[in-house]
């Protein structure tokens, strides 16, 4: 579970010295060209979403996202899967009676989108209400950081309390929770952490932004 980010720079000697003892004429226009160019922060979603994630030969995922509780969480997810981000990747790791986890592209769990985000929960000084029970939808992350969720996401089989505070629930399932448990009854896993072998690995035709 690791991730990401884009960042603009420009090194030239040449400018470098021109701009130390340039006027403030010329820091204006910089300043100005340097924010023209810069990527906009992307627009802060507010209230509830929902979300249809297609899974090949298996079904449909309804999804309810709430912006309300986890507004940088669901704004990256709709983002990447209004940018068909997600279409064609898999669900990497599978532990039954526990979740299901995709969203990685290099379907392996090391790999992510861009950019990271903030994690959304108690540990990392932000209130989240959403308790991690049976459906719901949550970011994965590495360990080692609480800002590095990036596009990996995994849904609860059954209830993972434990696991609040800790992780960014940021919707639940409103639909198709079968899917899930056929995917985490039935995929074959590697071992007891539910690695899947890439030709096993169950795939995501498509995430669909309803609204």
């Amino acid at each position: 579970m690791k991730k990401l980010m884009t960042i603009l720079a420009i090194t030239c000697l040449s400018m470098v010295s021109l701009l130390g003892c340039s006027n403030t004429s010329s820091n204006e226009e910089t300043k100005a060209t340097t924010a023209a160019t810069a990527t906009p922060a992307p627009v802060m979603l507010t209230g509830k979403h929902h979300v249809e994630i297609e899974v090949d030969t298996l079904g449909t995922i309804k999804v309810e996202l709430n912006a309300d509780i986890a507004p940088i969480t669901v704004t990256n997810f709709i983002t990447l899967a209004n940018n068909k981000f997600y279409d064609g990747l898999t669900f990497h790791r599978v532990i039954n009676k526990f979740m299901i986890q995709g969203g990685d592209p290099l379907g392996n769990g090391t790999g992510g989108s861009e950019n990271t985000i903030k994690g959304e929960f108690k540990s990392n000084g932000i209130a989240n209400s959403i308790s991690h029970v049976r459906g719901t939808i949550s970011m994965a992350r590495s360990a080692q950081s609480y800002d590095s969720a990036s596009s990996q996401f995994f849904i609860c089989q059954e209830n993972a309390v434990y696991l609040d505070g800790e992780y960014a629930a940021f919707g639940t399932v409103t639909e198709g929770m079968a899917v899930v448990d056929q995917i985490a009854a039935k995929t074959k896993v590697q071992d007891k952490n539910g690695t899947v072998a890439k030709e096993n690995q169950p795939v995501i035709e498509t995430i669909k932004v309803i609204d």
